[in-house]
C-alpha cells in the first residue's frame, strides 16, 4: 500500500487517497485509473480543483509517470520520499514546450534529459547525430533516452552530409587552425546543430539544447548556428546554469531521479570522434611536458610498429575535392573510411599540439587524422601544379582566415560562405591524380600530373628553349632590383 497526496497549487486543501498496485496501469508514461476503482471516483471527484502536471516516482521498482491529470504527486514507499516539482504551468527556471537535446546517451546528456523536465517542464526530444563516431556508441540509444525521461530519440545519419558539405569545403580551401589542427570538431559541430534546427522544426519545439561546457569551444559552434538558422529557437545550456560540478554529482542528481547511470567505463580521456578524426584530452595531456602514451591512440598504429614496406595510394582529384582512391570512385564518407584504414594502419596523421581556444585559454590536445592528412597533402601537391604564385599567395592567406572562422564556429557566417565561393572559382581547374607513399607515420609525394598543368618541361629544362631566353634574365633582374639599388645609392651618396 502506498499513499497518494494530491495537491492544488491554487488551494490550500489536501487531497489524500490510498491506492494499491492494481489500482494502477502503468502505459505509455502515463497513468490510468480503472473507471471502477474508488481512487478513480474520488480523484475525479475533486478534479476541477488541481492543475499542472503530476510526476510518480517510487525508488523502489523506479516508477515514473508523467500525466495530465493536474496535479502535483508525491508516492511515499517505505521511508523514501521524493517530489518531482513540475507544473504544467511553469519549472523551477521557466517554461518551455517541447525541447530537443543533443544527445550521446552518456551521463551528462542521461541527466540532462530530467533536468531540463523538472526545470522547464517540458517535454525532451533526444537527438543523436551519426557522423562517423562508431556503431558501438550508437547501441541501446533509444531504450536510455525514454529510461532518462525522453519522449523520443531521433538519429539521423549525416555522415555523407558532413563529408560532402563541411570537411570538403574546409579541405578545398586547405583550412588549417594553428599550423596544425585539422578542424575534425569544428567542422562537426555545425553540421549536428544544423541537424537539431530541422528536428525542432519536425517536431515543434521552441527550443535546444546541448551538454557543452561553459569553458569550451563547441558551446558558441552550436549556439552560432542556431543563431544562424534559427534565431526564435530558444537555446538551453545546462553546464551554466546547474549545480552539478563532476561526474559524483551527476550520478547522484541521476539516482535522485531513477535515471539509470551508464555502466560503461570512463574514460581518463576526454575524446570526441567522427569520420574525420578521433580527439583526445585531459589526464596527464593538461602538462604539456608529458608525452601522450601509445595505449591512447585508437584510430591509428604507432609508426614504431608500422609495416616496414611502404604503401603506395593514388588520390583521383576533380576541382579541388577527392572523387577516387587507386582508380576506385568513392562516395566522399566511403573515400574517408577507406583512407582512415590505410592511413591509420601506416600511423599517417598524428598531431599534438598546444592551442588558444576561443574562448581565451591554451588546451593541449593530441589528434588522430590518418585519411584526413592523406587528403590534405594530396590537394596541395596537385595545387602546385594547377595554382600560379599570385593565386596561391591569396588562397593560403584566405585559408588562415577561412580555418579561424570554422574554428570559431561561424560556419553560416555571410564571409565563410563568400570565401567559400572564392576557392571554389579558384580550384575548378585543380584536376588530376596524387601518389602518395605511406611509411611509418610519414606521408611523402611520388607523383602527381594534370591536365591543366601550369608545369612545362620544356620552358623548366635547363637546356635552351625557344619559349624562354636566358638573357632575358638580365633585364628583369636590373628592373626588379632596382629600389634596392637606389637605397643604396643615396645610402653611399651616389
Amino acid at each position: 500500500m502506498a499513499q497518494l497526496k494530491a495537491i492544488s497549487p491554487f488551494s490550500s486543501r489536501n487531497l489524500s487517497v490510498h491506492v494499491t498496485k492494481s489500482d494502477l496501469m502503468l502505459c505509455n508514461d502515463n497513468v490510468s485509473f480503472s473507471k471502477k476503482s474508488a481512487l478513480f471516483q474520488e480523484l475525479g471527484a475533486r478534479n476541477s480543483e488541481l492543475q499542472g502536471d503530476a510526476v510518480l516516482s517510487n525508488k523502489g521498482n523506479g516508477l515514473r509517470v508523467h500525466c495530465n491529470k493536474g496535479i502535483q504527486a508525491v508516492l511515499s514507499h517505505d521511508k523514501a520520499t521524493e517530489v518531482f516539482e513540475a507544473t504544467k504551468t511553469k519549472g523551477l527556471r521557466g517554461k518551455l514546450n517541447k525541447v530537443v537535446l543533443a544527445y550521446s546517451g552518456g551521463l551528462d546528456t542521461s541527466v540532462i534529459v530530467p533536468w531540463l523536465r523538472e526545470n522547464y517542464s517540458c517535454e525532451v526530444v533526444c537527438f543523436t547525430a551519426d557522423v562517423g563516431q562508431g556503431v558501438g556508441e550508437l547501441e541501446g540509444l533509444e531504450q536510455k533516452a525514454k529510461a532518462s525521461g525522453a519522449c523520443q530519440l531521433v538519429v539521423k545519419d549525416l555522415q555523407e552530409e558532413f563529408v560532402r558539405d563541411f570537411i570538403f569545403p574546409c579541405l578545398r580551401a586547405g583550412a588549417i587552425y594553428e599550423r596544425k589542427y585539422l578542424l575534425g570538431t569544428s567542422m562537426a559541430r555545425p553540421v549536428i546543430a544544423k541537424a537539431m534546427v530541422d528536428v525542432a522544426k519536425e517536431v515543434g519545439a521552441d527550443a535546444v539544447a546541448h551538454g557543452c561546457t561553459g569553458k569550451g569551444n563547441d558551446q558558441v559552434r552550436f549556439e552560432l548556428t542556431f543563431f544562424a538558422l534559427n534565431p526564435e529557437l530558444n537555446v538551453v545550456a545546462p553546464w551554466r546554469e546547474w549545480d552539478i560540478t563532476g561526474r559524483e554529482d551527476a550520478i547522484e542528481y541521476a539516482k535522485k531521479h531513477n535515471v539509470p547511470v551508464p555502466v560503461t567505463k570512463k574514460s581518463i580521456y576526454s575524446r570526441d570522434r567522427n569520420l574525420w578524426h578521433l580527439s583526445h584530452e585531459g589526464d596527464i595531456l593538461e602538462d604539456p611536458a608529458n608525452e601522450p602514451k601509445e595505449d591512447m591512440y585508437m584510430m591509428s598504429t604507432s609508426p614504431e610498429a608500422a609495416p616496414d614496406k611502404p604503401e603506395y595510394v593514388e588520390i583521383g582529384i576533380v576541382s579541388g575535392l577527392p572523387v577516387s582512391v587507386n582508380g576506385v570512385k568513392l562516395s566522399p564518407a566511403s573515400l574517408l573510411s577507406k583512407l582512415n584504414e590505410i592511413g591509420g594502419k601506416h600511423g599517417i596523421g598524428r598531431i599534438d599540439m598546444v592551442e588558444n581556444r576561443l574562448v581565451g585559454m591554451k588546451s593541449r590536445g593530441v589528434y588522430e587524422t590518418p585519411g584526413g592528412t592523406i587528403l590534405f597533402t594530396a590537394v596541395r601537391e596537385l595545387e602546385s601544379l594547377t595554382l600560379d604564385r599570385e593565386t596561391m599567395q591569396v588562397k593560403d592567406s584566405l585559408a588562415l582566415k577561412y580555418a579561424e572562422l570554422v574554428y570559431a564556429g561561424r560556419w553560416f557566417d555571410p564571409l565563410r560562405e563568400s570565401m567559400d565561393a572564392f576557392m571554389e572559382k579558384i580550384t575548378e581547374k585543380t584536376n588530376g591524380s596524387v601518389r602518395l607513399k605511406l611509411y611509418k607515420g610519414s606521408v611523402s609525394v611520388a607523383s602527381r600530373t594534370s591536365p591543366n598543368s601550369l608545369y612545362r618541361e620544356d620552358i623548366s629544362s635547363f637546356e635552351s628553349g625557344q619559349i624562354y631566353d636566358q638573357a632575358d634574365a638580365a633585364g628583369f633582374i636590373r628592373l626588379y632590383g632596382l629600389p634596392m639599388r637606389v637605397r643604396a645609392m643615396l645610402e653611399k651618396g651616389i
